[in-house]
């Protein structure tokens, strides 16, 4: 293996951790800014509060994406063994 195909590997990598875990990010985000504003309108300032709801839309999430995810990480291995096998 040369110095370019490491390269790629390791840019190939990178990119797979971040579409798996760009969902659940973007899920938490949204979460969050809904009941930090729902907070700021109703001027509940319960620190504790956003934990929950964040948890569950979280774990909803993981849910709905994990299929997804198992066959983003199945081909990158499917990729990898590829390329184990040709040398």
């Amino acid at each position: 293996m040369n110095g370019a195909e490491v390269l790629d590997v390791g840019r190939d990598a990178i990119w797979l951790t971040i579409q798996l875990s760009l969902p659940i990010l973007i899920v938490g985000l949204v979460v969050g800014v809904v009941i930090g504003l729902m907070q700021a309108l109703t001027q509940i300032q319960e620190a504790t509060l956003i934990y929950a709801p964040k948890i569950i839309a979280i774990f909803v999430a993981l849910l709905l994406f994990l299929p997804v995810m198992g066959a983003l990480l199945g081909g990158f291995m499917q990729q990898i063994a590829g390329r184990i096998a040709g040398m």
